[in-house]
């Protein structure tokens, strides 16, 4: 895996240009971290809808349905689509989708609550993770798609101005955490910790306000790994830390480094010099480690799993610990349907219902889950994975330990995951059957919680004021004005159709 090979990437079309840009995506997108999965059957239903429902009703309003798709009441055809397919998952009408005007003051009634997303990233301007790059060369000399042909391809969608056009521009989120993964080989980092500090420093200048955070990855057992926490604490003051107990997750052939969080020897001077310093936040990467990586790289899984979290957050009850995934093992190139298969027969979830357990088992407060990939691959596949992991997370941790984070801008604009978590909902029989409380309603105290109030509260983010009137607002503002839209565009890898 890793790195994807040239093999790999010849069963792959590039996202943007073979995707179809609807306000959800209907397939699994990947960076060059994993292969994603085929479409089923079932997203070629929802997208074949969303395409019958936004055709019929563009004519309606004299516009085409790519803008259509765009609007509000393009975003609730959508999920009009996929009530039709999954069953009623989210609450939508018919009216938003038929009534511009309806489903715009929706939009704009939620448009100021408040969305702290701390999960995101964008690329280096010297990545080397070029794959797409040569996706996109192949498709324009095959003549595909005519807009590709003879033009020079970039990866410039997947690095910071687009990334600060679909995070902050076209979406309601407010206030985002830039993160990053780190490598055996140093060009492969997402980016240096340098970076993610400058990025910080560069938004927040030129916003006037505190609109960006930043993560400074750490790396147990990489030589003088304590030596660049030091500099970290030091010279860039990160927000929190972040790290991959599975070592290198980007080239897992090369990961030399894996780590248990309750190593107390490796890791636990790391704890205390965090601690010592004034930081009380740890993040780690777990899951997205599914059946078919584990057969590549089966050394790997007991550092992907969450068997190492509980000591860990017994041990340093001053410490949090942010779980970043959920512990969600099928992300990933994994199939959700083995995760509905697991919760149907035993009311579990790899390695979510073990995550969601700790605090009971070990007697611990300081546990909380970010929803990255967890949320966003299972809501494009069974939304019903969704609400079941969703509600163990709630009922395991409390809905105000579950964080938000999207791993955009992999996906595109995060507006999509915002849209899907404020119309999710439990379905009755789930709640009954399995004790889950329902998520109600998109603005109520729950949802609210996840958005951004916990982050909030984690991270000490108090001056909100002065996101209404900054930089980022006004330019928010001119967009909107000047008819800026989303593109409904993925960037990164989709499976070729198998034929």
């Amino acid at each position: 895996m890793g790195l994807l090979s040239d093999r790999e990437l010849a069963g792959l079309l590039p996202a943007e240009t073979h995707a179809f840009a609807g306000p959800i995506p209907t397939q699994s997108v990947s960076s060059d971290e994993f292969m994603p999965v085929p479409q089923t059957p079932r997203q070629r239903r929802v997208e074949s809808r969303v395409k019958a429902l936004g055709g019929a009703l563009a004519k309606r309003h004299g516009m085409t349905r790519r803008r259509f798709l765009t609007t509000a009441s393009g975003m609730a055809a959508a999920f009009l689509a996929m009530n039709e397919v999954y069953g009623a998952v989210y609450d939508v009408s018919a009216a938003e989708a038929q009534t511009p005007e309806m489903a715009k003051e929706r939009a704009d009634g939620l448009a100021k609550q408040f969305v702290m997303d701390c999960h995101t990233h964008f690329l280096r301007d010297d990545t080397r993770i070029m794959g797409f790059v040569r996706q996109r060369e192949a498709v324009g000399k095959a003549g595909w798609n005519p807009a590709l042909r003879g033009k020079e391809q970039t990866i410039e969608d997947l690095k910071f101005a687009n990334y600060y056009k679909e995070v902050f521009l076209d979406s309601d989120t407010k206030v985002a955490l830039l993160s990053g993964a780190p490598s055996e080989i140093a060009q492969d980092w997402f980016l240096t910790n340098e970076m993610k500090a400058e990025a910080r420093a560069r938004v927040n200048k030129d916003a006037g306000s505190r609109r960006m955070l930043s993560h400074a990855i750490f790396t147990p057992g990489y030589p003088g790994w304590m030596e660049q926490v030091d500099h970290a604490i030091r010279d860039l003051k990160p927000d929190s830390f972040k790290g991959y107990t599975i070592g290198d997750n980007t080239n897992k052939n090369l990961s030399k480094h894996p780590w248990r969080m309750d190593d107390e020897k490796l890791v636990y001077p790391f704890y205390d010099k965090l601690l010592r310093a004034g930081y009380d936040k740890v993040c780690v990467h777990k899951g997205l480690f599914p059946p078919s990586v584990e057969q590549q790289f089966p050394h790997l899984l007991a550092y992907s799993d969450v068997r190492d979290v509980g000591k860990a957050a017994k041990d340093w009850p001053k410490m949090t610990f942010i779980i970043y995934h959920g512990g969600y093992r099928f992300a990933g190139g994994g199939r959700p349907e083995d995760a509905w298969t697991q919760f149907e027969k035993t009311g579990r979830i790899e390695w979510v219902t073990d995550l969601a357990e700790v605090p009971s088992k070990y007697g611990v407060t300081n546990l909380y889950a970010d929803v990255g990939q967890l949320f966003a691959q299972t809501t494009i596949a069974d939304p019903r994975v969704s609400a079941a992991m969703m509600g163990m997370l709630v009922r395991g941790l409390g809905a105000d330990h579950v964080v938000w984070g999207t791993d955009a801008i992999w996906t595109g604009s995060p507006q999509w995951q915002i849209e899907a978590l404020r119309r999710l909902e439990i379905p009755d029989d789930m709640q009954k059957q399995h004790g889950f409380k329902p998520l109600g309603a998109a603005d109520g105290p729950i949802k609210t919680a996840i958005l951004g109030e916990t982050n909030a509260r984690l991270y000490k983010y108090e001056r909100r004021a002065a996101l209404a009137t900054d930089r980022i607002a006004a330019l928010k503002a001119d967009y909107e004005a000047a008819g800026g839209e989303r593109s409904n565009l993925r960037y990164g890898y989709v499976a070729r159709a198998r034929g």
